[in-house]
């Protein structure tokens, strides 16, 4: 449920009373099956790594291009993975050590 809108580059970006919750709701979306991808995060174990659709994004694909392309999918699935992405950062950048 949006609480509040904030302007960002001209777009309109909604914030959830319980972002938390939803951040957990969107990363269990993402699997990790050692029968599916080589162990590989995938999106509900339905065979697309979460790799590659992040790869899409980065590459200039929209959400919209790809949920035409990849009928299977939601829009809280590429939403899961950019979440996961978030989060594997967060974890990634606490162990960094800088020279």
């Amino acid at each position: 449920m949006p609480i509040e809108i904030k302007f960002i580059r001209g777009r309109t970006m909604k914030r959830s009373h319980h972002p938390e919750k939803r951040s957990e709701n969107l990363l269990s979306r993402i699997t990790i099956n050692p029968d599916i991808c080589h162990e590989k995060p995938t999106i509900r174990n339905l065979r697309y790594p979460a790799e590659a659709m992040l790869e899409y994004l980065a590459a200039g694909n929209t959400v919209d291009e790809l949920l035409a392309e990849f009928p299977d999918l939601e829009r809280e699935d590429l939403l899961a993975c950019l979440q996961f992405a978030a989060e594997t950062l967060k974890l990634k950048s606490r162990h960094l050590v800088v020279a």
